[in-house]
């Protein structure tokens, strides 16, 4: 670590965390043109048939990431932690480019949704690789006692992103006209991507590679197969908790608002209100509930508020559907967005301890992304289904549940020893 350098310390947090903001902005901010963007790439008779196109290029984003995640970690775990994020962010700047300056189907017929769905398959890889090497750099970069507080601005990184979408799709539903916003506005979030991209891009490339993966002999070259082989309990507990990550960030924070429209018939202009006020609380609370693991411990502090989650989760569920207000829906929102950032704050550097040097990006990267893809991007999918064939109005508290109940049994695990605490059997050891 470079615990004796704190500027370069700081710049590696900044050139992190700004190219994560910029990756989940733009993964997110696209979900919330897709009505649009099926008009302007995938136009149909049918107007589902459009719409179902747009949902089936936005969830290839989450189809590709695992491949991303193994392909791009593996890449900065052999040419270093800047060079991966360098790549990274260069090619979610692409992926902006290409969706803010293609020309829609009646101009440029079938290569405009060709180039869409590149660009989505694009933006998947890079956010494949995004989390495991910003993570890696962060934890790598932070002085001994503030490892979760440096971590957890992975976790600061992302909600930054999504309230900065929130926000974007608000603004423009409120500025611009219906016609304005089918004809030219709808790209200007992308357009504010490009300004990001080459700013990030620059600082990236001029912050130094961190002391622990100097140290690492770059002799020794682990395979993928023996990531697996070596590492078989640390890939699960790092699942399990991702798991439990992604079911907070995609049925919580983002399908709760939907379900309550949905399902309990509240004002379609919810959603906004109630996602603008929960992202803004994470953005706040996430460094001090970093802070706070620091002082205590990050395990603690994972056990405690997954614990407080499972308590809260059906009394907080019962109360909306009981009594289906905004007043419910946004204190409930509010209750359960303070324990994800409490949950959520150590986990990076947690899971970033349970591997060695030479394999942490790709170890993250494996675990992050096959349970963002299966259990994050899927979830508002099944449980729809779910809901539908159960009629089952508690249904999303179960679908959570399981996967609460998981992520206890990994943060239990943690308590035994871990490999990575120790010079590793293929490499150096962690710092």
């Amino acid at each position: 670590m470079q615990a004796g350098n704190t500027g370069s310390n700081w710049r590696g947090v900044v050139a992190s965390t700004l190219g994560n903001v910029l990756e989940w902005y733009d993964f997110v901010v696209f979900g919330f043109m897709s009505i649009i963007i099926a008009k302007q790439f995938f136009p149909s008779e049918s107007e589902y048939a459009a719409i179902m196109l747009t949902t089936a290029t936005f969830g290839a984003g989450f189809v590709v990431r695992p491949l991303g995640g193994i392909w791009l970690g593996r890449y900065a775990d052999r040419k270093g932690r800047k060079a991966g994020l360098t790549l990274v962010i260069a090619m979610m700047t692409l992926a902006a480019a290409m969706i803010a300056l293609t020309p829609n189907f009646q101009q440029i017929g079938l290569l405009a949704p060709a180039i869409v769905l590149c660009a989505r398959l694009l933006q998947g890889i890079s956010a494949g690789g995004e989390f495991g090497t910003a993570t890696a750099m962060l934890v790598e970069f932070a002085p001994k006692n503030k490892r979760n507080f440096y971590g957890s601005w992975q976790m600061f990184a992302q909600a930054l992103g999504a309230l900065l979408a929130v926000a974007m799709g608000s603004a423009l539903t409120h500025v611009f006209t219906k016609e304005a916003l089918d004809s030219w506005a709808w790209r200007l979030p992308f357009f504010l991507g490009l300004l990001i991209g080459p700013v990030g891009f620059y600082i990236r490339r001029r912050i130094p590679e961190t002391e622990a993966f100097q140290k690492v002999d770059q002799r020794v070259k682990v395979t993928l197969g023996q990531v697996f082989s070596k590492y078989p309990r640390e890939l699960f507990i790092a699942l399990v908790l991702s798991s439990a990550l992604n079911v907070m960030s995609y049925v919580i924070i983002t399908y709760l608002p939907i379900y309550a429209v949905r399902n309990l018939h509240l004002p379609e202009s919810l959603p906004f209100t109630v996602l603008l006020a929960t992202i803004l609380l994470r953005v706040v609370a996430i460094p001090f509930f970093g802070k706070l693991a620091d002082r205590y411990s990050g395990r603690a502090i994972i056990l405690w508020s997954l614990a407080l989650f499972l308590v809260a989760l059906y009394p907080g569920y019962y109360w909306i559907n009981q009594s289906p207000t905004v007043f419910s829906l946004l204190t409930v929102e509010i209750v359960f967005s303070l324990l994800i950032s409490a949950s959520n704050s150590p986990m990076p550097a947690t899971m970033a301890g349970l591997f060695p040097v030479e394999v942490r990006s790709t170890g993250l990267a494996i675990s992050y992304n096959i349970s963002a893809s299966i259990f994050g991007g899927f979830s508002p999918f099944i449980l729809t289904w779910l809901l539908h064939v159960t009629n089952d109005t508690l249904m999303p508290a179960h679908y959570c549940a399981v996967f609460f109940v998981l992520g206890l049994i990994g943060a239990i695990m943690l308590g035994r020893p871990q490999q990575a605490a120790t010079p590793s059997s293929v490499g150096t050891s962690a710092p």
